[in-house]
């Protein structure tokens, strides 16, 4: 799709996070780029005055994009260029009223939080990290044949609640492990998927979680999906059953999961992300049956590399009044061939 504006000759960049060295020295090369020293997230103060100078504001999953911020946006600011996946931080909406192209950078994280979440899937029945700590604290002493017993994990039904990349990803590890792979999604995936995962489609979230021994949390965070797992939707669980979530921490209610937690009625959990990031729910802390992650889920080199090669990639093709191959839209919205 061809649009009326013009390219963009030498773009101001503005980017509110210290981004992988490779990654900032092309940016360097390529854009008039305003760089951070420090890596600490800027406060809405100073995000408002940040894209207020700019042509391209390339913020984190840690900003808060919201339509007072986007307000305060100068009129020669025409693309937010996520880098990121999840954009439920911006108010894409207000964005698009705006005029403002937002991008993302899909794919690139989903093998590496696939590869966290079957981790943590192998890591929480078998009490790996809390037998880590034990061994630190000097706590153990010599192998007992009722020590620290914990769950195997093959043969065990595991419930994945949405099967998009990353779902579909986490799947495919462990119908390697030997896991009977049971899901539930808003559509269910092609027969042919089925078939090579041997995978159960559950019309209900509640069907679900009855029958599973493992949760692991890949859907995206939307109105519907917040607190989707709730204190209710826990009590479906079995008592020796396990929740690993690896997607967005605003999907649990975290009182209810430390409760569930510290009562019995759900066996362990292992979080990476959180309600209230960065901090986990307070009665979480205290648990030897929950693993707490910070934040890892895309973190290596590989996938801040792709990551940050994607942001230039829908840069430049802004500035050169191309098609952004990750444009992200509103609910609803529609690309017309003007814009």
């Amino acid at each position: 799709m061809v649009t009326s504006r013009s390219p963009i000759p030498n773009p101001r960049v503005v980017v509110t996070r210290r981004l992988p060295d490779p990654v900032e020295a092309r940016m360097r090369e390529l854009f008039d780029v305003v760089l951070r020293t420090d890596d600490t997230p800027m406060s809405q103060t100073a995000l408002q005055e940040a894209i207020a100078h700019c042509d391209v504001f390339v913020p984190t999953v840690t900003d808060t994009i919201d339509a007072d911020v986007i307000a305060a946006a100068s009129d020669q600011l025409s693309l937010i260029a996520n880098f990121g996946a999840g954009t439920n931080h911006i108010d894409v909406a207000a964005a698009h009223a705006r005029g403002l192209t937002v991008t993302n950078t899909p794919g690139v994280l989903t093998e590496d939080t696939a590869d966290l979440a079957m981790a943590l899937i192998l890591a929480v029945p078998r009490r790996l990290v809390e037998g880590d700590r034990r061994m630190r604290a000097g706590g153990f002493d010599g192998w007992g044949p009722t020590h620290m017993l914990g769950h195997r994990v093959r043969g065990k039904r595991l419930g994945i609640l949405g099967m998009g990349r990353i779902g579909s990803a986490v799947a495919r590890r462990a119908h390697a492990f030997g896991l009977s792979v049971h899901y539930h999604n808003r559509q269910r995936v092609p027969e042919t998927m089925e078939r090579a995962l041997d995978a159960r489609w559950h019309d209900t979230l509640e069907d679900m979680l009855t029958e599973i021994d493992i949760l692991s949390i890949n859907a995206p965070l939307t109105p519907s999906t917040r607190h989707l797992i709730d204190g209710r939707t826990l009590a479906l669980m079995k008592p020796d059953s396990y929740l690993v979530n690896t997607s967005r921490g605003e999907i649990i209610d975290e009182a209810a999961l430390a409760d569930a937690l510290a009562q019995g009625r759900l066996a362990g959990a292992g979080l990476d992300v959180y309600e209230d990031e960065p901090r986990p729910h307070p009665s979480l802390l205290g648990l030897e049956n929950v693993i707490l992650a910070p934040h890892i889920g895309s973190s290596t080199h590989e996938s801040r590399r792709e990551m940050g090669e994607k942001v230039l990639i829908n840069i430049r093709a802004h500035i050169d009044n191309h098609a952004c191959p990750d444009r992200v839209l509103p609910p609803g919205a529609r690309l017309s061939l003007a814009s």
